[in-house]
């Protein structure tokens, strides 16, 4: 089976990618054929920075190779490398009814945020699903606040099959992420670089530590019993300990004289302790620039040519071939 995945360079990745996405995606990289792709033009969305958008792009890719992504077993790319893909999108966009993108609830939950309301960030369904469908992707890792991404995905496919009575194109089915659906940030909502509430997967110890030591919490005294299901620093404690880890410190939560400032400074040790070992590969891929652009050129040479049939299929499909 092939699995696809991405993920946006809009900035520093941080906890709430790690086990939103990353982690399963690494998991998933044994069990199946592995397409993982650095989202860049989607990122131009929000990116407006050149500088910022290459340092970002590379930022991800030393950050999934740091965690244990294997090139010679997964197919690793950017999107900026596949100019097949908006040819594609294109193909997908003359299929496309209006309402269907009207109603995607991204779009408007980004324009009601404030977001301008430019044609990309309103056909970004379109390029996610050209992004999809062009390496026959089996399977897709959405939590549930994405799964109308790949919806819409499959609605394409099936109309541009059904119109040119073709079968062009795979309808892929969802891998639904519902055990790490949500990682909460440092103010208790969803972790994310739009909240400014995230806690740095690499960088400084200092900083990652300061990020955690900020994390909002209750004014329950000192010396009282504390709820650790209620608890933001406990929900991430959890994510990063063992069962025993866990129970022993929910016992020491509903135990009382325990301070948060304790229960923030285990997780900060359990987060340093956890990323360590991929801190001193990250490090060397710094070090090694050149090691990290051949992996996404190779990566790129090897989507494009998945790619190529599918698009080939699709052109004739239309009467482009």
């Amino acid at each position: 089976m092939r699995v696809l995945s991405g993920v946006q360079p809009s900035g520093q990745l941080h906890l709430g990618n790690y086990f939103g996405m990353m982690k399963p995606a690494l998991e998933l990289q044994a069990q199946h054929e592995a397409y993982y792709f650095i989202a860049s033009y989607h990122a131009l969305t929000t990116v407006r920075d050149a500088a910022l958008l290459r340092e970002y792009s590379q930022g991800v890719a030393m950050d999934f190779l740091a965690c244990g992504l294997d090139p010679e077993q997964t197919v690793f790319y950017r999107q900026q490398d596949i100019p097949e893909l908006h040819e594609l999108a294109w193909l997908l966009s003359i299929m496309c009814p209006m309402g269907l993108l009207e109603r995607a609830h991204s779009y408007k939950d980004k324009i009601a945020k404030g977001m301008e309301a430019t044609h990309a960030l309103f056909a970004y369904p379109v390029l996610m699903s050209a992004d999809i469908l062009s390496v026959n992707a089996d399977l897709v890792p959405v939590g549930r606040d994405q799964k109308q991404h790949l919806e819409i995905a499959r609605d394409l496919a099936g109309k541009f099959n059904r119109e040119t009575e073709t079968e062009t194109f795979k309808l892929p089915e969802p891998i639904i992420q519902d055990a790490v659906a949500v990682v909460p940030g440092t103010d208790g909502q969803k972790m994310s670089k739009s909240y400014n509430n995230t806690i740095p997967l690499f960088g400084s110890v200092k900083k990652q530590r300061k990020a955690i030591m900020r994390i909002v919490t209750d004014s329950t005294p000192l010396e009282d019993p504390k709820d650790p299901d209620t608890c933001n620093v406990f929900a991430l404690y959890k994510l990063l300990a063992d069962e025993q880890e866990q129970a022993e410190m929910a016992e020491r939560y509903r135990a009382g004289g325990m301070g948060y400032g304790d229960a923030k400074k285990a997780l900060a040790e359990k987060v340093q302790g956890h990323f360590e070992p991929f801190r001193e590969k990250r490090d060397f891929l710094e070090k090694h620039p050149d090691e990290v652009e051949d992996v996404l050129r190779e990566g790129a040479k090897r989507a494009r040519t998945a790619i190529e049939p599918v698009l080939s299929a699709a052109r004739q499909a239309v009467g482009l071939e």
